[in-house]
């Protein structure tokens, strides 16, 4: 029987279990000399600027919105074709949703459209770097300080992806990063953020543990965001390998893009010029193929081919976030994307598995495996 594809390999190798062994047989568990480590070292990735590693990719987020000064009151723009934690960081603050619609070649946050959504009580713009595609950061910074509002990235699915020879999360006022098991780094959990701005990572650490850099000296109100050492020690061995994972995922990326650049229906990634996209995923478009996107996705699950829909209901439809709004972009990726593997541990027999069975499906043929 053919073994199944998944559509990601969240593995920790023997380098990952070592630093997290040495870290649990001393006695340095939270907030150490392995957290200080690992956000000078991250910092190469972000032109140098000052790191704060936190809990999680979302409490990066929300916490760079409240070190900002968003809150009840504000409103903050952004994409309603992403995850739905970006939208929650916003909400936790206190502040509004403002969802704007995408440009469709890369899904990440249009700027014309971004643009419209302002108001007077916009305080913020939310970009999301969304599958490892660099957000029009040409167009956004310049937006965000003509109209005179704070730019946090969401780059929890972009570690190392770069835009016009600048690094995603060396734009904004700060950036958001994810250490979640299925990113293309991880720390079992945890997150980051990048910031320029030294008074802003001093509210940020100060925020990550309970408003306090002095035991018992609570200079503000905070919340117990602390990354672990042990996450800290698997985050340092897994970015000495960013760069070589990185690497196989832009080529599987890329052997796949050739291989189903001709097949009808079937709409494949685009990058823009300019831009390093590190391929978190790899998601087409299925559009007037045989099958609709949704019979794909079984079909390519009962061959043993692992896929995703990221996201099947963009926020502005989602009960939580619902908006009377008109995002034909969002609406229509949601219906048409599908994630397939590009993980960097496919094999080239794995990549012609997957392009052949989506080019068979795609011209309404029974695909084998």
């Amino acid at each position: 029987m053919t073994s199944p594809i998944p559509l990601a390999h969240a593995t920790l190798d023997e380098a990952d279990i070592t630093a997290a062994l040495r870290v649990l047989r001393g006695c340095r568990l939270v907030q150490g000399p392995e957290v200080a480590a690992f956000e000078v070292e991250f910092a190469t990735l972000v032109d140098g600027r000052e790191c704060v590693a936190v809990n999680s990719g979302t409490s990066a987020l929300w916490l760079s919105l409240l070190a900002l000064g968003i809150g009840t009151g504000d409103e903050v723009v952004l994409p309603a074709f992403t995850f739905a934690g970006t939208a929650a960081a916003v909400r936790l603050t206190g502040a509004d949703c403002v969802f704007a619609d995408i440009d469709p070649r890369t899904f990440c946050l249009d700027a014309a459209s971004a643009a419209a959504a302002i108001g007077p009580r916009t305080a913020a713009l939310l970009p999301v770097h969304l599958y490892g595609h660099p957000a029009a950061m040409h167009d956004l910074v310049p937006l965000a300080r003509r109209r005179g509002l704070a730019l946090v990235e969401d780059a929890a699915q972009a570690h190392a992806a770069v835009l016009d020879g600048r690094p995603v999360g060396g734009f904004g006022d700060a950036a958001a990063f994810s250490f979640y098991p299925t990113k293309n780094m991880q720390a079992v959990e945890g997150g980051l953020v990048a910031t320029a701005d030294p008074e802003l990572a001093r509210a940020l650490r100060l925020l990550r543990n309970h408003g306090a850099q002095e035991r018992y000296r609570h200079e503000r109100v905070g919340t117990n965001a602390r990354m672990s050492d042990v996450n800290a020690a698997i985050a340092r061995s897994q970015l000495r390998r960013l760069d070589e994972r990185t690497t196989a995922r832009r080529r599987n990326a890329d052997r796949l893009d050739a291989a189903l650049a001709d097949v009808p229906g079937i709409i494949t990634t685009w990058t823009a010029p300019g831009a390093r996209h590190v391929r978190h995923q790899y998601t087409i478009r299925v559009r007037e193929a045989a099958l609709s996107r949704d019979e794909f996705a079984e079909e390519l699950s009962a061959l043993g081919i692992g896929n995703a829909v990221h996201y099947p209901v963009p926020l502005h439809r989602s009960p939580a976030y619902r908006a009377a709004l008109d995002l034909p972009h969002s609406d229509r990726a949601a219906a048409e994307v599908l994630s397939l593997p590009v993980h960097p541990h496919l094999s080239e027999s794995d990549l012609d598995r997957i392009a052949g069975a989506v080019t068979a499906l795609a011209r309404g043929k029974k695909a084998t495996t």
